[in-house]
């Protein structure tokens, strides 16, 4: 799907689907980790808005490298949307990893925390919740996502949604100016932020995007209408890099594979 064109209609759509996902599996809530950041603050607003915020446990899971103005919004969220929330410091976690296998390089070690992270969620919602997602489609396409850790989830509300999208939907949903306004960052180590790792603009990459995995576009196009050949380049290697990720993992059949539709609603 292009941009949306009507922030309404999208949170209409999104939120049945919410409220629709917990009839069905017979669940009674959704579990959000809440970062600060406004992916998750705008999947939190859609929770709230689909099912009530009797129905949302937020998990707030610092680590001692963690921005403290990221605890401060994901706090003001939870008071404006009056939901429950819980704090789940991850860093002894973290620490007694480290304690048997060595000090971890940056990129392993937020890998790591993304994955501490997924694990207490899907812990907390062992009885009777749905743990949300937070990736939008912008980081699904560039891989920009940890396999078991953020790119793990039961219902995603962001997922056909570019990080544009999020930016429109999150202004209709009158989530905080402050969160609307940060740098964007996975807060993983201190001073990471998101465009300087993946090198482009996330304005520049998403209208690469849409004509890409939307309009499709081919290479020979995009250069005619000036698009700068280093920005292809960057995209283009990031989206084939990632393939994996966005693939189930892989079965070695002995047999006839089985369909996943046949097994969710069986002729029997």
């Amino acid at each position: 799907m292009p941009f949306i064109t009507n922030p309404k209609d999208a949170v209409t759509r999104i939120c049945s689907g919410l409220a629709r996902s917990l009839q069905q599996t017979g669940r009674s809530e959704y579990v959000l980790g809440l970062s600060g950041g406004i992916d998750s603050a705008a999947a939190a607003y859609l929770a709230v808005q689909a099912v009530g915020a009797e129905r949302l446990l937020c998990l707030l899971m610092p680590c001692a490298t963690s921005s403290r103005d990221s605890l401060t919004d994901a706090d003001l969220v939870v008071a404006n949307l009056g939901a429950r929330s819980k704090v789940v410091d991850i860093t002894e976690m973290l620490e007694a990893y480290e304690s048997q296998v060595g000090e971890l390089p940056a990129v392993r070690r937020g890998n790591l925390c993304s994955r501490l992270r997924m694990l207490t969620l899907f812990d907390h919602s062992h009885a009777q919740g749905l743990v949300l997602g937070t990736s939008n489609k912008t980081e699904t396409l560039l891989g920009y996502g940890t396999l078991f850790g953020d790119a793990a989830w039961s219902v995603n509300p962001l997922g056909d949604l570019y990080k544009l999208d999020v930016r429109r939907l999150a202004e209709h949903l009158k989530v905080p100016s402050s969160i609307q306004k940060k740098i964007p960052t996975a807060d993983l180590w201190e001073g990471q932020t998101d465009e300087e790792e993946l090198g482009f603009s996330y304005e520049k990459m998403d209208r690469l995007l849409v004509k890409l995995v939307d309009e499709k576009k081919s290479r020979r196009e995009l250069l005619a209408e000036g698009t700068d050949p280093k920005l292809i380049e960057r995209v283009v290697s990031l989206i084939r890099g990632s393939a994996f990720k966005r693939k189930p993992g892989a079965v070695v059949w002995l047999g006839v594979p089985y369909s996943a539709a046949h097994i969710e609603d069986p002729d029997w």
